[in-house]
């Protein structure tokens, strides 16, 4: 009998824990998704409803789609989404060939002095952000190449974090399979492409999900390298939609342009959640 009792009190601590539990979670995921539902609220409420709301209303009765058509014909954003595909799909693209090649190298390949460079690449990592920005400015400055896709798109081209995560991903591979190839004649080039980028795909796609997120985000080094509105990008044109009248007097219609700039990112994250937390788990685990 007293186990029986000792069960049920112990079934009861876990039934209460457990509650407790997806309680907090619960006024988490509200506090988490109450500004997306906000956003969208507004979004699809008309200019003059929402003008009218002396009290913010948690609904509306006569959604309307004309914010989004305003969004694109009163503002080139049409025009931003153009630029930033492309400098997203460029950007990605060029740091896809530096971070393979620098990571097999790291890897794979004997040379004197891996080790150390590897440590020296390593403590880049520890550079703040803002002083790379600082000489990445003086650079492109120099180079003119201030209002051009290029100048958005060289500092972007490396990470750091991104050629550790894959080079960790690499050394899992076993040693004897890339002395296998190397008596069979492939060239470390075709071992590459045939053996390694096939194995560690996994990883390869959550480092590109993850370059396309931050790359759609990107707002400081476009806001600080081009001041021509043909090359901006959805980040810093939703602030110049701001910052020219437009936004601040038609908030329902600015509310649309950041639901359409953000709904990519959002697909893109629901599709592909489960390989970017498998890339990610399988990067950082060795043996």
């Amino acid at each position: 009998m007293d186990y029986e009792k000792i069960e049920r009190s112990a079934a009861r601590r876990a039934r209460a824990g457990k509650a407790v539990t997806y309680f907090l979670l619960t006024l988490w995921a509200i506090a988490v998704l109450f500004p997306f539902y906000w956003m969208v609220l507004t979004s699809v409420k008309s200019y003059g409803a929402y003008n009218s709301e002396w009290v913010p209303q948690l609904y509306t009765l006569s959604p309307t789609l004309q914010n989004y058509s305003d969004a694109f014909t009163q503002v080139p954003l049409g025009g931003y989404f153009l630029n930033t595909i492309v400098f997203t799909v460029a950007t990605t693209a060029m740091m896809l060939v530096v971070t393979v090649l620098a990571a097999f190298a790291f890897a794979r390949l004997n040379f004197r002095g891996r080790d150390l460079a590897f440590t020296l690449f390593l403590s880049l990592m520890m550079i703040p952000s803002e002083l790379v920005v600082i000489t990445n400015f003086v650079t492109i400055t120099n180079w003119n190449l201030r209002n051009t896709f290029l100048g958005l798109i060289l500092p972007s081209v490396t990470s750091v974090f991104y050629i550790y995560l894959l080079k960790e991903n690499f050394a899992q591979i076993p040693d004897e399979l890339y002395y296998a190839a190397k008596v069979d004649g492939t060239s470390d080039l075709k071992y590459l492409l045939k053996v390694m980028i096939p194995i560690c795909r996994p990883t390869i796609i959550t480092i590109t999900i993850l370059k396309v997120i931050e790359c759609w985000n990107s707002y400081i080094w476009p806001r600080l390298i081009t001041d021509d509105q043909a090359y901006f990008l959805v980040s810093n044109g939703i602030q110049e939609i701001r910052e020219n009248g437009f936004g601040r007097e038609n908030i329902p219609a600015m509310m649309a342009a950041v639901v359409v700039i953000s709904l990519p990112l959002i697909v893109l994250f629901l599709i592909f959640r489960k390989k970017i937390m498998a890339g990610v788990s399988r990067g950082g685990v060795k043996g």
